[in-house]
């Protein structure tokens, strides 16, 4: 068998690339390295070596460090990038400069996702135009990539993409829903077209089973008001339904309506979170002389106490107690439950300071924005008698 000489066990493969623009005609070299391999027979037995891993690019990384890339969190976030042979990060760099991207924000979007690289002008392109479809501007675009560059950057397979946006618009869903469902579940884009299907069959069959007569408005509604639903599993969805029937005794009529309403959002739970929080939220309520009405009252007009932990829920529920709130007034306006306990605290000292009585007045105080709030307060030392 030939041996390989001395001078040929490394073999580099350079091409020369002018970043331009910013970063001043600076010439930089893309490699990729091949190693060579011993063309003889690996021995065997114990000492037979484990393969390596392949060592990070260096060309690469003198090209990322030239274009301000974070190297260190690259490598957090995705490190086979770093050890391809070949990228396109030049490509990706010229191409979101035409596009009205800075510099610094290339930089930003490879650092938090590094795959970016590998994908090809061709690809770009066509991702572009696909996404063009939904959004008005370029400028909207920029925008996304800015803060999620997974979403735009997430899938390799444009075709996939373009089949789930037709799909998903014949559902009613606009272009608003759509942009929504791009920047805050983007995996939503990248599921296969059978998958997105098969949930959205799940919810018409789960619509007809508790009577509902319009199936396609059902998902319509539930896909809007929970945007990671097409994310989940169809078994997830199904238990949480059924545990809710069971749970709360609510009759079809009462669950369709939750679920069309606020209520979408808790299927995307896990089922045992669920359970658990319900559980704790029964518990908790019944120990302070509530009655089962009023538990089911509490989650049909407020779902999303069922997001909320044990510990944090009979923590905000003590401190308004402690506060001179009764649990019927909680009933009436569950939302002050959506402030953290540090703010509720803060809040009741200072309506505690200016007198506020909230047997008198109510507790709508506590349910205000920060500005409406203190603008109340400075109201109530001006006047105490109000």
């Amino acid at each position: 068998m030939a041996v390989v000489p001395g001078s040929r066990a490394l073999i580099s493969l350079h091409r020369s690339v002018t970043l331009q623009h910013s970063f001043g005609l600076i010439k930089v070299q893309l490699s990729a390295t091949c190693h060579p391999r011993r063309l003889c027979s690996a021995p065997t037995g114990s000492d037979e070596p484990k393969p390596q891993v392949n060592p990070d690019n260096q060309s690469l990384l003198e090209n990322l460090n030239l274009m301000g890339v974070d190297v260190k969190m690259a490598r957090q976030r995705q490190p086979g990038v770093l050890r391809k042979a070949f990228t396109n990060e030049t490509g990706l760099f010229q191409f979101l400069q035409g596009k009205g991207v800075n510099r610094k924000i290339i930089a930003s979007i490879i650092s938090r996702y590094p795959r970016a690289i590998t994908r090809s002008i061709a690809h770009l392109e066509q991702r572009w135009e696909l996404w063009r479809n939904i959004f008005k501007m370029d400028s909207e675009i920029v925008t996304i990539l800015e803060r999620s560059p997974e979403s735009f950057f997430r899938s390799s397979d444009n075709g996939n993409l373009e089949k789930n946006i037709v799909f998903l618009s014949s559902l009613g869903l606009d272009a608003k829903d759509l942009h929504r469902l791009l920047t805050t579940a983007p995996r939503t884009f990248s599921n296969s077209l059978e998958l997105n299907k098969q949930m959205v069959e799940c919810l018409e069959d789960i619509c007809a089973e508790l009577g509902g007569k319009n199936p396609e408005q059902f998902v319509k509604a539930v896909i809007s008001r929970n945007l990671y639903i097409l994310i989940r599993s169809t078994k997830r969805v199904r238990t949480n339904i059924d545990n809710l029937r069971t749970s709360l005794k609510f009759s079809d009529s009462e669950l369709l309506a939750l679920l069309k309403g606020p209520g979408a959002e808790i299927l995307d739970l896990s089922n045992e979170y669920l359970k658990n929080n319900f559980n704790s939220l029964q518990q908790k309520m019944m120990s302070l002389g509530c009655q089962k009405a009023d538990i089911k009252k509490l989650i049909s007009s407020y779902p999303m106490v069922l997001y909320i932990g044990p510990s944090t829920l009979n923590s905000k529920l003590d401190c308004l107690l402690r506060g001179g709130i009764t649990m019927k007034q909680i009933l009436e306006k569950p939302k002050v439950l959506d402030y953290s306990t540090q703010n509720i605290m803060g809040r009741l000292e200072e309506l505690k300071r200016v007198g506020y009585d909230f047997q008198k007045n109510g507790i709508n105080i506590l349910d205000s924005s920060k500005k409406r709030f203190l603008a109340k307060i400075e109201k109530l030392r001006a006047s105490p008698d109000e």
